[in-house]
């Protein structure tokens, strides 16, 4: 009886107070950065510090959509993101449904030269990247910018979409090559419509990654028209000496925006998409 009383306890009172401080602390500095934007600067350092908004202002979001190099710099991040997601999509899922259905020399070995590369520091690889960039004339450009995030994804992508096309009978391909179906399209009527979940996650992973990007934007980018969001941020907007704490959040509110709504739209799919194939029979 006592230890049917403490399941039920446990069940129904302990794990979802520690659930709610868990959740506490992951989103308290969401809700605080969201609060500082619409506060006054003079607010800011008050003690005790307020931990609600009585009189929210506005002025902040509109003095920042006002500005036009704000406007530019998320203008370069969406253009930038979208297409390093694109053609992460197009190359991981060629790259990936060739290394799970065909059988070549050094098959292993490429696979394992290509994870290798996510050992390698950021930081390493931008020094020869620069002086390679600068040779082909791709500083200060958004394709040489989508091509280094592309090459950053690649590697988690290709590895995450030959573990979805494992997992699809080779019955249904070879069904449809009786049929008279193309290896393409086998892969784009077949394959990758079975593939959903796994399609959306990596989507979203290298959107994530590219609109995040901070090393690589600040590295081969130094005009301001050409940059991105985060770069931007981090020049235009934080200071030396003193700081518009109140505005940056704004910025950084803004910012998120489009990451949250991802996540609102997509979450079933990079949930299932990140899980599926964990576990095989």
């Amino acid at each position: 009886m006592n230890k049917s009383w403490n399941e039920r306890i446990l069940r129904y009172l302990v794990s979802p107070a520690l659930m709610i401080v868990y959740l506490s602390f992951l989103l308290f500095p969401l809700y605080w950065m969201a609060i500082t934007s619409l506060k006054r600067n003079s607010d800011l350092f008050v003690m005790p510090p307020k931990w609600f908004v009585t009189q929210p202002i506005l002025e902040h979001y509109i003095k920042l959509f006002s500005e036009s190099a704000f406007l530019v710099y998320y203008k370069n991040s969406l253009i930038v993101s979208l297409s390093t997601t694109l053609l992460t999509l197009l190359l991981a899922m060629m790259a990936g449904y060739a290394f799970s259905r065909f059988r070549f020399a050094f098959k292993e070995l490429a696979m394992l030269s290509i994870m290798s590369t996510q050992m390698l520091p950021v930081v390493s690889l931008l020094i020869a990247l620069y002086a390679m960039y600068k040779s082909y004339g791709l500083l200060n450009t958004h394709i040489g910018l989508i091509i280094a995030l592309t090459t950053a994804a690649l590697p988690f992508s290709i590895m995450m979409l030959k573990v979805f096309f494992d997992g699809i009978p080779i019955s249904l391909e070879e069904a449809a090559k009786i049929d008279g179906v193309s290896r393409s399209g086998i892969l784009f009527r077949i394959v990758l419509p079975l593939s959903k979940p796994g399609i959306f996650a990596v989507g979203i992973y290298s959107f994530i990654m590219s609109w995040d990007d901070l090393l690589y934007s600040l590295t081969l980018i130094t005009k301001d028209p050409l940059r991105t969001l985060n770069p931007g941020i981090s020049i235009r907007y934080m200071g030396e000496v003193a700081y518009d704490w109140a505005n940056i959040m704004t910025v950084c509110v803004s910012s998120t925006i489009p990451i949250l709504l991802l996540f609102l739209m997509f979450q079933k799919y990079m949930v299932s998409g990140l899980t599926s194939g964990a576990v095989k029979e």
